[in-house]
């Protein structure tokens, strides 16, 4: 692997690409289901518990404020407080306040890094590519990439709660090819979600689906390569 990383700037693609995709500088990276995984169910059960509403009042609440969350329109305590108020709960500081607690622990407790995730992103920046994380995520997500020793791997973090704009839209996208000074036709998407994919293969950048689990029912965008692994993803860069 050594040698492969030294000779990285003048290594083309092994596999056929968009045209116009002549050689990688850049990899952008998806987090949850791609990197790391984690167990949203105990947040599903535990926060309606506390709140005391109704697991399904609390789920279809989330739901309707979920692309507010996830593009920064709306801060968590904003959100909680209202899912309490429609479901007739007094949004008391203290019960937001415990809410928010309990939601962080529970996002630390579940979230595991998948076994290849720090040896590819080591991989990659020891290839001389650079590296976005582009995530659709709320406000705490910063925080556990921090704490996971994933930040310190990349060159910056595209969050969609801090840029706005949420992936499969082009705003996120551009983002992370603005901060890295580079152009659609040398970078590489990687994401688990085919719909993100395509969104990534639009702009022309090429994309790779993983699927670490059993494949669900959606088609792979047109231009996707789909891998079961981040070596996989790094035999597409160094062949």
């Amino acid at each position: 692997m050594a040698a492969d990383a030294e000779r990285a700037p003048e290594i083309f693609y092994a596999r056929p690409y968009p045209v116009g995709v002549t050689r990688i500088q850049a990899c952008l990276v998806d987090v949850y289901d791609t990197l790391l995984s984690c167990d949203f169910l105990s947040r599903r059960t535990e926060l309606p518990r506390m709140a005391g509403v109704s697991a399904q009042a609390w789920r279809e609440g989330y739901q309707r404020i979920d692309s507010q969350l996830n593009t920064g329109q709306l801060s968590k305590a904003e959100g909680f407080e209202l899912i309490l108020r429609e479901s007739g709960v007094d949004p008391r500081p203290d019960l937001v306040r415990a809410l928010l607690d309990t939601d962080r622990e529970l996002l630390y407790a579940s979230a595991r890094l998948y076994d290849d995730a720090l040896p590819f992103l080591r991989a990659v920046r020891s290839g001389g590519l650079k590296i976005a994380i582009v995530s659709n995520c709320g406000e705490q997500t910063r925080e556990l990439l921090v704490e996971l020793g994933v930040a310190a791997m990349a060159d910056v973090l595209v969050l969609s709660c801090e840029v706005g704009a949420a992936k499969p839209a082009a705003g996120i996208f551009r983002q992370a090819l603005d901060q890295l000074d580079v152009t659609a036709g040398t970078v590489l998407f990687v994401d688990d979600q085919a719909a993100y994919c395509a969104g990534a293969v639009a702009l022309g950048i090429a994309a790779a689906q993983i699927v670490r689990g059993e494949p669900d029912q959606n088609i792979p965008a047109a231009g996707t390569t789909v891998v079961r692994s981040l070596p996989e993803v790094e035999a597409m860069l160094w062949g």
